[in-house]
């Protein structure tokens, strides 16, 4: 495995596979479709080989048990795991339509998860969901954390203001501790 990046989980730099990185970029994200309502999903069937597997009857298998587990965890796999026919034209010329599934990005790790970890293209893409997984999980602590200080600053400077409003209203400096206690057992 080559080890070119680092991810920081926990405070800690801990190297990883670019491996994951290019299923990403070359091929994961380049394969996101949009629906009519902004919704991503992909095809399965376009997936199948990005995943490791030459056969479709085994990468269904792997889909099965995404949605078997997607139910699992109170979510109705309808909803992410949309059936869908894909038209394939035959050697001569005639048309056929095959299965298809068009996932959504929560349905894709599933299928990344019940896929076989002997494929390396499986753990590829299981280390790639682990990686985006803790990537939202820093942004959404980051998120809070800068919503947290804000609300910090805001209350410091109605807290002066507060305070310059007492003292103009006559509250004796000495009294200020008082004022404040009273104002906190009010709320």
């Amino acid at each position: 495995m080559i080890f070119g990046h680092a991810v920081n989980l926990m405070h800690k730099e801990i190297p990883v596979s670019i491996e994951p990185l290019k299923l990403a970029e070359s091929g994961f994200e380049s394969l996101k479709q949009t629906n009519e309502h902004n919704a991503e999903y992909w095809r399965a069937r376009d997936l199948q080989p990005l995943l490791g597997y030459a056969q479709w009857r085994r990468f269904e298998q792997a889909i099965e048990r995404a949605m078997a587990s997607c139910e699992a965890s109170g979510n109705q796999a309808a909803h992410h795991f949309a059936s869908a026919g894909k038209p394939i034209v035959g050697g001569k010329g005639a048309v056929q339509v095959v299965d298809d599934y068009h996932p959504s990005r929560f349905a894709c790790y599933l299928i990344a998860q019940n896929g076989d970890p002997r494929k390396p293209e499986i753990a590829q893409a299981q280390q790639y969901f682990a990686i985006q997984t803790r990537r939202q999980e820093l942004s959404d602590q980051a998120m809070a954390d800068a919503e947290r200080l804000g609300l910090r600053k805001q209350t410091a400077e109605e807290f002066k203001a507060l305070s310059g409003a007492a003292q103009d209203a006559g509250v004796q400096s000495k009294m200020f501790g008082v004022f404040h206690d009273a104002g906190y057992k009010g709320l």
